[in-house]
Formats: structure tokens, sequence, C-alpha cells
């Protein structure tokens, strides 16, 4: 069974993530790296009972979960972003952490999952965000979200239809996927379109990772 994190491999990974922020072009206020590197301990600390994630190691936590979840930071525009399926927080958690005046709603159907995203932000002292623990087609949201941001939650189709009630009128899907979905516009039907497909260059990270932003057509 693997060690908790201890102050060192902390300093270690605070380096790292300001290194991958400089490829990235993203800067990090000292308060937003501890509580990306405290939510990284917290992940590793539950993940030994909970299981979280399959990724067990904390350094390929760093890249593969909070790294790539920063990879998407230029593209959140709006105030009001829905993470849908977002399991132990990602991307929800380290985008909150990045923008601290925009609203958060973190959804998942797991409530191992939910009940450590409530604790987790108590813990890091995060109060912009909202966890819903539930199915996404079943909620009731006070107002439509600019963003819908999911990652490896469902194939671009059933995100859409499962989720376009809750997006506003310009809002936007920010879907992050493993390959080039290239395959998937057809099934999006006539009322929503892929307007862009980006390359994400993700450090630490060799496989292929992609953003998808759908909008209304």
């Amino acid at each position: 069974m693997s060690k908790l994190i201890d102050q060192n491999q902390q300093s270690y990974f605070r380096t790292c993530l300001v290194d991958s922020g400089k490829l990235l072009d993203l800067s990090f206020s000292d308060e937003q790296l501890d509580k990306l590197v405290n939510y990284l301990v917290l992940l590793h600390k539950w993940n030994k009972t909970y299981n979280l994630t399959a990724v067990r190691d904390p350094e390929a936590m760093l890249y593969r979960h909070l790294v790539d979840s920063l990879s998407i930071v230029s593209y959140i525009s709006g105030q009001l972003i829905l993470d849908v399926g977002t399991g132990p927080g990602l991307p929800g958690i380290p985008l909150a952490i990045m923008f601290p005046e925009k609203k958060f709603v973190l959804l998942d159907s797991n409530i191992k999952k939910t009940r450590f995203l409530t604790q987790s932000i108590i813990e890091l002292g995060i109060s912009n965000i909202d966890v819903r623990h539930g199915r996404v087609e079943e909620q009731q949201f006070e107002q439509p979200f600019d963003h819908i941001v999911s990652r490896a939650f469902a194939a671009l189709d059933k995100m859409v239809s499962l989720s376009h009630m809750h997006l506003s009128k310009t809002g936007q899907f920010l879907a992050m996927k493993g390959l080039d979905p290239i395959n998937e516009q057809e099934a999006l039907g006539d009322r929503y379109e892929i307007k862009k497909t980006i390359n994400l260059d993700v450090p630490g990270c060799e496989a292929q990772r992609h953003l998808i932003i759908i909008e209304a057509s």
C-alpha cells in the first residue's frame, strides 16, 4: 500500500504544477498552488478506501488528472459552469480553484464520490462549488449554464441529449476526450454541432487529449 504524500512530495508537486503551468500559459497564486496540492493529497488519501480513480500513483494523478483538467482553463469564459459526471471533482475542482469568481456545480451519481467532493471543498476552503448527487437528466437548476463540462462522461450525443435542457441558448458544451471523435457529429442531430476540435498538449501526458466545443446550430 502506498504511503501518504509527505511534505517533500508536496513541495515537488508544487514545482511540477508551476512548470506545467508555464507550458499551458498559466500562472498560479500561492493560495491556488496550496489548494491544488492539498486536493491531490486528499484524492490520494481517500482513493485508498473509496476507489475514486484507477490511477494510484500520486505523480500520475498530478499529470493525468490535475494538469489535464487545467489544460482547458483558457476555454472557460462563462460565469456559471456545470461539471457533469465529475467523479472525484475533475475537472471541476481544479477549474474552481483557478476561477474563484465563477460558480461551479459538480454533479455525479456516485454517492461515494459526492461525499468526497463535499468533504474536500470544506477542507480546501472552496466557496464557489455546489455539489449535487444524482443523474443529470433528473436535476432542476435555478438558471441555465454558460458551460457544461465533461471529462470522459459519455459519447457526445448522450452528453448533449441528457443535459441540453440545462445549457443556456448561447452556452457551450466542453467535452474532454481522448481520441478525436471525428464520427460523432452525425449522431448529434440538427440542433447542435461541433464548433471546434482542439488538440490539447497536456504536459506529462503522452496519450491523445482533445477538447470538443459544441454549440447550438
